[in-house]
């Protein structure tokens, strides 16, 4: 793993920190989670757009 700093509000760090107390973890792995969760919707926001955009491409017609 590489350590990284990061500059948060300190009112999120208190979120963050009731969060990972909550669920039981560190505020790193808790960080580490909501960014992978934050990737992986973008991931999916772009493959639903690109569906969607294809969608309203006009049907291809097969060459001969």
């Amino acid at each position: 793993m590489k350590t990284v700093q990061m500059t948060l509000e300190p009112k999120l760090v208190v979120a963050v920190d009731r969060a990972a107390r909550r669920l039981g973890v560190t505020r790193s792995e808790f960080t580490r989670q909501a960014l992978r969760a934050a990737l992986h919707r973008l991931t999916a926001e772009a493959r639903d757009r690109r569906d969607r955009e294809e969608a309203r491409l006009p049907a291809q017609r097969p060459r001969r």
